[in-house]
């Protein structure tokens, strides 16, 4: 893509930018790709027309929640360095750099959730710290709207270095970065310089407040603090304080521009609607009183500055020098009645009494008919029987006038063929009928006569067939099929499960008999298993490749449903519960028939275990209930909850998952203990609390291990794993 582009004008390179904005906007996997071909032209020293395309791209990409934050994460490592070449750029377009804070503001999470876990890659961290000063040192001297955007960058290291509250999660799967997510012996963070930081960057933002009237920069900051005051407790006290003390009337006492006057009244209403929001979340703080009585003055001060604005100019005297300047009301209305005149006249213009010709040409049923209705009604009643009167006597004396007409005469030149001024009357002419003998002779002779159709052939009808319709392809069967599965899906959305108890009658129950929801998920997720079951070609195994065979609509379903939970894996585990219940099902009974055929049970599920683990918060009990409701584990699924272990965090979060299972699910009790064993044996930090249920559960492991450890030396770890142990 560089080799072309520079062979191309800024114009061409533009349009194709724009065709591969519409690529990954149809399909979000092609993302990556385009952002790594892209960025070799956008850098600083870029013609302006790509530089602000490229910029806006990325900050879009980063952006739109279509694209998972694993991807987002492993793109923002080679997304950096362009962003800070031109950020750096002094000269650079206001445009270009609004773009970049953009981008930047959703990076910084990412960034630093990437640090967290590698902490060797400090390079990485090193360039976005840049990009950071960068934005802190043009805050206070850039354009306006640059200016709303480092509000948003600084809204966002907030957020990532302070500590969280201890019910938060993120809806979506959206990454949870806080202060508390630090270790206190990190390698490249210190949590003190990063939550003073932070403390620092709030106190910078509320400053604006006091120091400020641009109503733009005043609302930006403004609409910052809201998820500030929700999520994160350890600054609500000090936004609260700012926003009590923030007046936003004290730009009135100068001469009030019209100007002037919106932005008071924009930031007033932006701080009251705020302080309400705030109030209204948290109705028992004991700083809710002090809040109403704040918005109650605000809006009493406010009612008493503009009231003036919202009134008319005072009535002014109707009488000058004795005479009345209104007209009179004239005694005995008078409706004139236009002849109509000669013909031809319609129906509307034997009821038409206006005398406006424009008036006459307005089309009425443009109007509603309730609005038609209503002024009608209320002519009525105001109206005057005596113009009233008038004026059907007026329309009945044209009806009359027409009714007496007489009849126009024929034109010779335009008249019909055959229609004489004297033969007004049709009467038609009486033959006897004829016998069948001379019918069968006009018969004969028309038969014998072969060149009357040869006279005009143009007249003759010619047949009409229609086109046959064009080949279905599988490729257009998958796309219909595609997007009739898409729109059920949103269709799904907009409905709601009742709350009587619904009665389900396991894998034979009629789908989509109810019409509710969890029928129509029904629907989808046998159309996802059970749609080509059977009908597939069986295939020998290593004479042809899985990756080469073509996309069946079954595959592109799962992976419709496999987004759908996603979206967001709290509220929608039940969908992927009995999902996976019907892969289940349908790989037991593809296992009874004869050849080769493709399991997906297992595969669904590390797909779905593997997208929402690293998401998990330590009070998070999805884990559990996903785990004790699918229909099979194995030893390759616990291992996934093994791995979550490398996160301290939520490692109790794993064990008291692994002892759900071990106590209520006896056929994987084994299995189950096995895992917690390989906990024990890899991760040290996590032995406390899984040698308290090993002890319990396997007494000789601990023994078989402690005897291990003593003979090669003190503090040693095991030398075998916990299989072998056990074994």
């Amino acid at each position: 893509m560089t080799s072309t582009a520079s062979t191309l004008s800024v114009p061409e390179q533009v349009r194709q930018l724009n065709d591969a904005r519409k690529l990954v906007l149809g399909d979000v996997k092609y993302y990556p790709s385009v952002v790594k071909g892209i960025l070799p032209i956008i850098g600083p020293t870029a013609p302006i027309e790509l530089r602000r395309w490229g910029a806006e791209f990325l900050a879009e990409a980063f952006s739109t929640p279509a694209l998972p934050n694993g991807e987002k994460e492993t793109m923002q490592l080679y997304v950096l360095t362009t962003l800070k070449a031109l950020a750096d750029n002094e000269r650079e377009d206001a445009q270009v750099l609004r773009s970049v804070m953009q981008a930047a503001a959703s990076i910084y999470p990412l960034a630093m959730r990437w640090i967290i876990n590698n902490g060797y890659d400090t390079v990485t961290w090193e360039t976005m710290v840049g990009i950071k000063q960068r934005i802190l040192r043009i805050w206070d001297t850039a354009a306006p709207s640059v200016r709303i955007g480092c509000i948003k960058f600084a809204q966002r290291v907030v957020l990532a270095q302070t500590v969280a509250a201890g019910s938060e999660f993120r809806h979506g799967g959206a990454p949870d970065v806080s202060l508390d997510k630090v270790p206190p012996n990190h390698q490249s963070l210190d949590p003190r310089n990063l939550e003073a930081e932070a403390t620092g960057l709030l106190d910078r933002m509320l400053s604006v407040l006091q120091d400020s009237s641009d109503a733009l920069i005043v609302d930006a900051t403004l609409n910052c603090l809201s998820i500030l005051v929700r999520t994160r407790p350890a600054t609500s006290g000090r936004i609260l304080n700012a926003l009590l003390n923030f007046n936003p009337l004290q730009a009135a006492n100068s001469p009030m521009t019209p100007k002037m006057r919106v932005m008071v009244k924009s930031m007033e209403k932006t701080a009251r609607l705020l302080l309400v929001h705030v109030s209204k979340r948290d109705p028992h703080n004991p700083m809710v009183p002090r809040i109403q009585q704040h918005v109650e003055r605000t809006m009493r001060t406010v009612a008493e500055i503009f009231d003036d604005s919202g009134k008319k100019r005072p009535l002014e005297s109707q009488q000058h020098d004795g005479l009345d300047a209104k007209r009179q009301r004239v005694a005995g209305s008078h409706v004139p009645i236009r002849p109509l005149g000669p013909g031809p006249h319609s129906l509307g213009d034997v009821f038409t009494l206006l005398s406006n010709d424009e008036l006459k040409n307005f089309d009425i049923s443009q109007l509603p008919l309730a609005l038609v209705a209503k002024v009608s009604v209320t002519a009525l009643a105001g109206l005057d029987a005596e113009v009233l009167a008038k004026a059907v006597n007026g329309v009945r004396g044209r009806l009359h006038e027409l009714a007496n007409a007489p009849a126009p005469e024929l034109n010779p030149n335009t008249a019909p063929l055959d229609v004489d001024d004297d033969d007004d009357d049709y009467e038609p002419d009486f033959y006897q009928a004829e016998d069948t003998e001379q019918i069968l002779n006009k018969l004969d002779g028309a038969s014998a006569a072969p060149e009357l159709p040869s006279l005009d052939g143009s007249l003759a009808l010619a047949s009409f067939t229609l086109p046959q319709p064009a080949e279905l392809t599988p490729e257009t069967a998958l796309s219909a099929g595609s997007g009739t599965v898409a729109r059920v899906l949103e269709m799904m959305k907009s409905l709601e499960e009742p709350a009587a108890k619904r009665d389900k009658a396991g894998f034979n129950r009629l789908a989509a008999s109810s019409g509710s929801r969890e029928a129509w998920m029904s629907i989808l997720t046998r159309l996802a298993t059970r749609s080509s079951a059977g009908l597939e070609e069986i295939s020998v195994k290593g004479e042809e490749d899985e990756a080469s065979r073509p996309a069946a609509l079954n595959n592109n379903i799962r992976e419709v449903l496999y987004n759908h939970v996603m979206e967001d894996f709290r509220k929608h585990i039940d969908v992927a519960v009995s999902w996976l219940c019907e892969e289940w099902y349908n790989d037991k009974i593809q296992g009874r028939t004869d050849g080769d055929h493709p399991m997906y049970y297992e595969k669904c599920t590390l797909r779905l275990i593997d997208g929402f683990l690293p998401y998990l918060h330590p009070q998070d009990k999805i884990l559990t209930r996903f785990l004790s409701e699918i229909p099979e584990l194995n030893q390759t699924i616990l291992s996934r909850v093994k791995h979550m272990c490398r996160d301290p965090s939520v490692t109790q979060l794993a064990l008291t998952s692994l002892l759900y299972l071990a106590m209520m699910r006896p056929p994987i009790k084994e299995v189950a203990l096995d895992t917690v064993q390989d906990i024990w044996t890899e991760f040290e930090d996590s032995r406390p609390m899984a040698g308290k249920y090993l002890a319990k559960y396997r007494p000789a492991f601990l023994e078989a291990a402690k005897d291990n450890s003593e003979g090669e030396g003190e503090g040693a770890a095991p030398a075998t794993s916990a299989t072998a142990i056990a074994t």
